[in-house]
Order: structure tokens, then C-alpha cells, then sequence
């Protein structure tokens, strides 16, 4: 018997519309899911098909609310006994970090596969329905059940907790940093070479909650002279604040002043770093009161996702500096 596989759309490049044939100037999330399997005959060889339109958007509009709406219609979903796996069109720019909320807030053992695509779906070799094609094979794929939340693109299987968007121009736009992938494909056929050994879907503390409201986190870029009246800003609006330092997750002497007394009124702080490759760890010389947590290998972005859902928990440093370690 072929598995069903629900597809929840939330729009995107793969769901573009534009001048027939060009890949620039189009307008993202234009087409309905339903048009986008009718457009992949033989999606219908590998499972049976249910489809359901999330919503219709620009990646960039992507917004804590809609993670949440998300989450809950995934485990909603996953909870029916016929459906055996879910596969999510999303945009690519904010692909990561919405990969990374449902790694957090998933309760299942299902394959949960995101993809989406770099050209719209009017242009010339578009790359969306071929993307769409291997994600629901992947998704129908015994071998992927427990791997968690994972992203296909280019015939290439990467982690939601370490995929990111590394190229804004080429088809094969992801990748993991220097960890490498999960595995590949080669048309419907799964590969996997390797698994996160992260806490992730059914084994995160946050996945038995239903979440309608997040704490308030932000980011605030270090660069050469920065003020840190940056930090005393997002600090009246924010419980957190996600720093991208340089180096190992760097900053001023100016900065830490203000870090040390802000972290007094309360405001949690998680160092991350604007380099690409590396980790950030403690650092007594930036942060010789502690007050900061290190992001570990996590990107700024997905850093403050996580940072938002511990600060559901605890406000406690040293409670969220175990959790970023775990997770």
C-alpha cells in the first residue's frame, strides 16, 4: 500500500508567479498547492497526496504567529493514524529558521520534510517541482521516520537544526556549514549517511506544548563603533537579545558595559557570531561576569528562536545555557 503524505503549503518562490520563462521580478506565494502536484503527474506514483493550504506568503512575512499556526496544523496532522508523513512548501529566506521552530516543537516520530525552491514556478527549468517530488519521497521514506524535521533541496538532505541559506543567487542555495548533510537523493531513491544527535521533535521539552504566544527576542548586530545604545533600545521591547558578535560572538568594552548592566535588569543575553563557520563558547575576557550565554554553533537567527521558546520555561542563565548545549 503507497503512504499518504499530507502537503501543507505556506507559499513561497515555489508557489511564485512571474513572466513566463524569467526568474527575477515575479511575486512569491501566487499559486495554489493543488496547482503545484497537478503540475507533477508522477508525484502521484510515490504516495497519496492530501493537500492543504496553510497560507499563501512571501517567506519575509513569515512571523512567530505563523510558526505557531504551523506547528499546531503539523501535529494536528500527524496525530490522524492514515497520515504517514508531512512535507511543507516554505520561501527560502526565512526557510531556516521556521525549520528550526518545528525541529523544537514537533511531537512525532513522522518524516517532516521542508522544501521549497529558487525559481518561480513560471520560469524556465524551474527547480520547485522536482524539489516538491523528492521531499515527498523522502517523506514517504521508512528510513526517515525518527531523523526529524529535515530540509530537501537539490537532491540533497540537510537537518532543520542546521540548515541555512548560504547563496541568494545559484538553485543549490543550502547548506550545513561544516557539518555536513544527512544524505542525498538520486530521483526517489533516500540515502542517509549521517543524523543529528541534537534533541530535536518528540524528544524536545518543547514539543508537548501548544504555544499561541512567544517572548519578545531581537538581534542586535555588532560592527566596528557600534553604540551601545543599540542594546538599551531593543532592551525596553524585548526579553532577550540575540548578540552577532564578531569573532567567537565579540564586542566593546562599550558593549559589555551595557550587557552587564542590562543583564541586571533582567534581560537575557546569547552571544552568536556574524562568522559563518565555527562555535561560540564562554569567554571570560568578552564576558567575565557570565552574563551572556554562547549560541554554540547555532546561527543568530535560530538562536533567538530558540532563546524565545526557553524563555517560555525559565529566565534562569544557567537553565538556558543547558538548553542551548542540548538543543
Amino acid at each position: 500500500m503507497m503512504k499518504t503524505i499530507a502537503i501543507v503549503a505556506t507559499g513561497g518562490t515555489i508557489a511564485g508567479t512571474g513572466q513566463h520563462g524569467k526568474t527575477v521580478a515575479y511575486h512569491a506565494g501566487e499559486m495554489d498547492v493543488n496547482e503545484l502536484v497537478h503540475s507533477i503527474p508522477m508525484i502521484n506514483n510515490i504516495a497519496n497526496i492530501e493537500c492543504y493550504q496553510l497560507m499563501n506568503v512571501d517567506s519575509n512575512e513569515m512571523k512567530p504567529e505563523y510558526w505557531m499556526s504551523l506547528s499546531t496544523t503539523i501535529n494536528e496532522l500527524v496525530e490522524q493514524e492514515h497520515i504517514d508523513g508531512i512535507v511543507v512548501t516554505h520561501g527560502t529566506d526565512t526557510f531556516d529558521e521556521t525549520a528550526y521552530y518545528l525541529t523544537l516543537t514537533l511531537n512525532t516520530e513522522k518524516p517532516v520534510v521542508l522544501t521549497g525552491a529558487m525559481r518561480p514556478a513560471t520560469a524556465t527549468s524551474a527547480d520547485g517541482p522536482y524539489n516538491l517530488y523528492q521531499a515527498v519521497c523522502l517523506a514517504a521514506c521508512q528510513e526517515a521516520y525518527g531523523q526529524g524535521v529535515m530540509g530537501l533541496f537539490s537532491n540533497t538532505i540537510y537537518s532543520g537544526r542546521d540548515i541555512q541559506k548560504v547563496n541568494n543567487y545559484k538553485i543549490d542555495a543550502f547548506d550545513q556549514k561544516s557539518f555536513g548533510c544527512l544524505g542525498y537523493m538520486q530521483d526517489d531513491e533516500v540515502y542517509f549517511f549521517t543524523k543529528t544527535f541534537k534533541k530535536h521533535t518528540y524528544q524536545s521539552q518543547f514539543s508537548k506544548t501548544t504555544y499561541t504566544t512567544l517572548p519578545e527576542v531581537a538581534i542586535a548586530y555588532f560592527y566596528a563603533g557600534a553604540s551601545s545604545q543599540i542594546l538599551y533600545d531593543l532592551a525596553k521591547y524585548n526579553e532577550g537579545i540575540v548578540i552577532v558578535g564578531s569573532g567567537n560572538g565579540n564586542y566593546s568594552q562599550d558593549w559589555l558595559k551595557a550587557i552587564n548592566e542590562l543583564s541586571k535588569q533582567g534581560i537575557v543575553f546569547v552571544r552568536a557570531s556574524r562568522v559563518s563557520q565555527g562555535i561560540v563558547f564562554d569567554d571570560k575576557v568578552f564576558d567575565p561576569y557570565q552574563y551572556c550565554i554562547g549560541a554554540n554553533t547555532l546561527s543568530a537567527q535560530k538562536a533567538r528562536v530558540l532563546l524565545m521558546l526557553a524563555l517560555t520555561q525559565t529566565k534562569d542563565k544557567k537553565q538556558i545555557g543547558v538548553i542551548f548545549n542540548e538543543y
